[in-house]
């Protein structure tokens, strides 16, 4: 099964993304590289930089995209989220619109 290591928290992480077709980011920390330009999968970017995932976002159909900025360029990306995605830090940034207010996140 292929695998890459995350630029970010150093896990090894299975290509197979239950969900999506191209697995694009970390199910653990939930960062990625700046390697799509237009296309998910189509690997045509050039930059290399570090994703961060800022937030998410939800569709009309009630499906979750992660927000990334590349830290290298600037660019920022909408990307499905997976099956495996670490849910407790998905929910950290859907709670970081609230983190301003009184409420203990």
């Amino acid at each position: 099964m292929a695998t890459f290591r995350c630029a970010s928290c150093r896990m090894d992480v299975s290509m197979h993304a239950p969900g999506t077709a191209h697995r694009n980011h970390c199910p653990s920390c939930l960062g990625s590289l700046h390697l799509d330009r237009r296309v998910p999968g189509d690997r045509d970017a050039g930059c290399g930089g570090r994703m961060e995932a800022l937030g998410v976002t939800v569709r009309d159909d009630g499906e979750w995209l992660l927000i990334h900025e590349c830290r290298r360029c600037g660019v920022l990306s909408a990307n499905r989220i997976a099956g495996d995605d670490n849910a407790l830090a998905l929910l950290r940034l859907a709670m970081r619109p609230l983190s301003g207010s009184r409420l203990t996140i």
